[in-house]
């Protein structure tokens, strides 16, 4: 009940600050170009709050439904416009200046993600290297020569110095050719090339959770060494010392800290044998492993805390304040032209049409990153926001995007289409916004009953 109160309450700040900032993109463009500006709404449905203001008497609105917005302008095409407003309502100013505010409210959501990414950079974002964890024998990767531990410095062209510009970028390798050419780096700091073949596969592994499973391999985690140790911990009552590296549990292999998690969460109150090494040799010790209420399940407990010597796994990338306006508007371009790219290869069949996320999707997500931290949390609203801007700048005759065919055929013909021709486009347009709607409702319920 904690998790989806969380999951909710997450999905409804992040709705509300990224259709804030798209709608003030339109308003205050809007404003500045001459127009004016009726009702600016966060939220659909009846307004709740009402405040009245300025010369224009805008009203400025916070209404019932808190899953979008709008910013209403004088228009003629809705009614008489009086004299004293001549030229102020929205089809009576340039096309220009109209086509302007349209790309107003996607350009916002660009530059809140920009925004975000600055404050990111400058701030210093803790960084895992993508390495190569576990890999599973007969799959793409063993076949590629993958072995564990191996840093991932290049994908193609592409330097990789996170998880997420990897994943983007094997993602847009594989998709392409069915190839994807890595750059290597040992433990002995040797480089290496290797390449995954995954042929006409491909569009398979693109569906939700299938990547590193589908691939083989498993991203690299820290291993189990013991950084510190619970007071009173079970782990301490055994003996058990900082810098010990645990290799096994009840007679289960493990390799990563989170091996250690999973292994002992299922185990509370039982006693199990723990394998370990201290100082080059091995020990094994028996421990009664401890527990703890989690979201109203008992789990186990060990008592001890990762190490945070991983070596040059682990590193916190940070940057000025000028390198990082560079960088955040490199790193939002970057996932603007993926974002589209994949779009594009939905409609082709070369990606899995089942990666768009819905309302439900959409909302774990966000309470998952609010939950690991602030950080984690713009992080998510900034790519959000990327994908806010992409898809309102489709041609659907009641997104953005669409609103801008029409002003650029308005240009092109010298005149406005006919109300017939806009009513068949508006017509198309919620058919197709509820044909997706449903769609990603599908998918979020399927990914629930998996």
């Amino acid at each position: 009940m904690g998790d989806a109160l969380t999951s909710l309450v997450a999905f409804i700040v992040a709705i509300s600050i990224l259709v804030t900032v798209h709608e003030f993109g339109h308003y205050i463009v809007g404003r500045w170009l001459g127009m004016k500006v009726l009702r600016f709404s966060i939220g659909f449905g009846k307004p709740i709050w009402t405040w009245i203001r300025g010369a224009d008497q805008t009203e400025y609105c916070i209404s019932a439904i808190p899953l979008g917005g709008y910013v209403r302008f004088l228009d003629g095409r809705e009614g008489p416009v009086a004299p004293e407003d001549d030229g102020r309502a929205f089809n009576h100013r340039p096309i220009w200046a109209r086509i302007t505010v349209l790309l107003a409210g996607p350009g916002f959501n660009f530059l809140f993600a920009i925004v975000a990414y600055w404050a990111l950079f400058l701030g210093g974002i803790p960084t895992l290297q993508p390495a190569v964890g576990d890999v599973l024998p007969d799959s793409y990767a063993a076949k590629a020569g993958l072995e564990f531990g191996d840093k991932i410095v290049a994908v193609g062209d592409v330097v990789t110095a996170d998880w997420e510009s990897t994943l983007v970028a094997i993602l847009d390798h594989m998709v392409t050719d069915g190839r994807v050419s890595l750059t290597l780096e040992a433990a002995n700091g040797r480089q290496r090339r290797a390449t995954l073949v995954v042929g006409e596969d491909a569009s398979r592994l693109t569906e939700p959770g299938m990547l590193f499973e589908g691939l083989g391999f498993r991203p690299w985690q820290p291993p189990a060494i013991i950084g510190e140790l619970v007071e009173d911990g079970a782990a301490t009552g055994a003996g058990l010392l900082p810098g010990d590296r645990i290799t096994a549990v009840d007679g289960e292999q493990v390799k990563t800290y989170g091996d250690l998690v999973r292994i002992v969460s299922v185990r509370a109150q039982k006693d199990v044998l723990v394998e370990y090494v201290r100082s080059g040799g091995a020990f094994a010790v028996d421990v009664v492993i401890g527990e703890q209420e989690v979201d109203g399940q008992i789990r186990g407990l060990l008592g001890v805390r990762a190490s945070s010597d991983i070596g040059d796994y682990y590193y916190l990338r940070k940057y000025g304040p000028i390198d990082s306006v560079g960088a955040a508007v490199y790193r939002t371009w970057a996932s603007s032209i993926f974002t589209v790219r994949m779009l594009g290869r939905m409609l082709t069949g070369d990606v899995s049409i089942k990666n768009i996320s819905g309302p439900i999707n959409i909302a774990q997500f966000a309470g998952d990153s609010a939950q690991r931290g602030f950080s984690e949390f713009l992080t998510f609203l900034a790519l959000v926001s990327i994908s806010l801007g992409v898809l309102n700048l489709l041609p659907v005759p009641i997104l953005d995007g669409g609103q801008i065919v029409y002003q650029t055929i308005e240009f092109v013909k010298g005149s406005p289409l006919s109300e017939r021709a806009q009513i068949i486009g508006q017509q198309f347009g919620i058919f197709a916004l509820i044909l997706l709607m449903s769609f990603v409702f599908y998918n979020d319920i399927a990914r629930i009953l998996e």
